[in-house]
């Protein structure tokens, strides 16, 4: 027998922004095609139109993009299984939900909305679960107690309809999940009559997703743990389809937790605990909220995707750290684990800060420019290196840059008070207008030569080096932060250095 190409798919509903933990499930996707030389492809799941969100899909492949989680099918890429939105594939799922009333695996329901709430606050009343399915289907309104020709009459009169799937009583499921080894359902004691198709003409996810995967040839499905629940219905939709030969292998990923406390990681936590859980920054059309991400938050891709790739997977090894190709020649499933795995933000931090310091200071200055061009601040391609060069490695995020280094680029219109209190005395200005007259005849203007002229005429004027270190420091900088003084000096050049003490004893003395 001819083994299977691997052939997996990311399929991700339009119904919001990218969550982390779903950027993750593309992530495990992409790798294991990678290192199958197989196909990733981009399906999207839209059959749920009530809950479609403008922009989400855009939102979807603009993520993967920066990720660099290319696929190789998918929409505006095509292939020959497409199309590849289910809405543009929604002539395909009637014949197979038909088929499987046919083969008495389903079944048509007429039930209300309303008549199902009724059933199920009855349920509450009692303290009990309502559930449509086998302990439930015979007494309501579907074609398994109705005549075929009561059936019949409905849909040629209108009547709202769905098809569920009529589940075997007290089977045992059972089915290998390639993390979590062997799992087993009672489809009596855990399984309902799941909703397929409904009569506006569109699929639920259900049928539609089996439908898909099986037509586009999906060999693995790799999801997440929420969908666990859903793979006996799935494994019982491909048997019922005659597609048993043909049923793709079934791969279940751990949840991203919380940093603290129980549970699946959320939005709210981030918005709690101050971190983005999108990769891009999203903007909600409906209530205009606007949500952090990644990408904005200053994060490298090759950073958030190495993060992602070590939450619930370990390559066996003490490495840390990978790029994409790397990753795609290593991975493998069961080194996948079957728990959750705690978010860190802080270890996100420390992986940005990797990638940021395996920059060159060029590509940095770069990245820099549009800093600068945002606060008003023109300067050349040499001063900008010049910086970004002696201040990198203090710095995790290009934004650090500027929080590190603004003074170089702009000069202080305030003092910071504490300093100023404590270290400006009132023979303080006499001190520095002689330290200007003195940096005026410093001819090499350079760190080196500024210190050596600077020692000399301390040593001359027998003054301690703490007593004008800390105002020149403030003169230049606005306060007592910054790299060597001397190379503070270098930087901002001999004219501009000397400008900074004299508007300091102009206006500090003010004060």
């Amino acid at each position: 027998m001819t083994e299977r190409k691997v052939r997996v798919r990311f399929a991700p509903s339009p119904t919001g922004p990218l969550h982390m933990g779903g950027v993750r499930t593309a992530l495990f996707n992409y790798l294991f095609a990678k290192k199958h030389n197989g196909d990733f492809i981009l399906r999207i799941e839209d059959t749920d139109q009530n809950r479609f969100v403008p922009g989400a899909e855009e939102y979807i492949i603009e993520s993967l993009n920066w990720c660099g989680l290319n696929p190789e099918e998918g929409p505006g890429i095509g292939g020959e299984f497409g199309p590849y939105r289910q809405s543009e594939r929604k002539e395909l799922y009637k014949k197979y939900a038909d088929q499987l009333v046919e083969s008495g695996w389903a079944y048509f329901a007429f039930d209300t909305p309303e008549e199902i709430d009724a059933l199920r606050k009855e349920a509450e009343a009692n303290k009990e679960t309502f559930s449509y399915g086998i302990g439930t289907r015979k007494n309501l309104n579907n074609s398994l107690k109705l005549s075929s020709e009561e059936v019949q009459q409905k849909i040629d009169a209108g009547e709202n309809y769905v098809i569920r799937f009529k589940m075997p009583e007290d089977k045992d499921v059972t089915e290998e999940d390639l993390i979590r080894g062997s799992v087993t359902f009672n489809t009596t004691k855990s399984l309902d009559d799941k909703v397929l198709f409904k009569s506006d003409g569109m699929p639920t996810y259900h049928l539609a997703n089996v439908v898909d995967d099986h037509l586009m040839e999906i060999s693995h499905v790799i999801r997440g743990e929420e969908w666990l629940p859903s793979m006996p219905l799935h494994v019982l939709l491909y048997k019922a389809l005659g597609w048993e030969e043909t049923k793709p292998k079934f791969a279940h990923l751990p949840l991203i937790l919380k940093p603290v406390g129980k549970g699946k990681l959320s939005k709210r936590d981030g918005d709690k605990l101050g971190f983005p859980v999108f990769p891009l920054k999203w903007s909600d059309p409906k209530s205009g909220d606007v949500s952090r991400g990644y990408r904005e938050d200053g994060y490298f891709p090759g950073a958030f995707i190495n993060l992602l790739a070590l939450l619930g997977w370990n390559p066996g090894t003490e490495q840390e750290f990978f790029s994409l190709d790397e990753l795609g020649k290593i991975f493998s499933l069961d080194r996948v684990v079957k728990s959750g795995s705690r978010f860190d933000p802080e270890k996100a931090k420390w992986f940005n800060k990797h990638y940021f310091q395996g920059k060159s200071v060029e590509e940095l200055s770069e990245l820099f420019k549009p800093i600068l061009e945002e606060k008003g601040v023109k300067a050349s391609d040499k001063k900008i290196n010049a910086v970004v060069a002696e201040i990198k490695e203090r710095c995790e995020f290009v934004s650090d840059i500027w929080d590190q280094g603004y003074y170089f680029f702009v000069a202080p219109k305030e003092y910071d008070a504490k300093t100023v209190k404590k270290r400006w005395k009132e023979d303080t200005p006499n001190k520095l207008a002689e330290i200007v007259n003195m940096f005026e005849s410093v001819e090499k203007w350079e760190a080196a030569s500024i210190k050596d002229a600077f020692s000399g005429f301390m040593n001359e004027k027998e003054w301690g080096f703490g007593v004008v270190m800390n105002p020149l420091r403030l003169s230049l900088v606005g306060g007592n932060v910054g790299p060597d003084l001397f190379v503070i000096c270098e930087l901002l050049g001999k004219a501009e250095a000397i400008a900074r003490i004299t508007s300091a004893i102009e206006n500090i003395s003010k004060q």
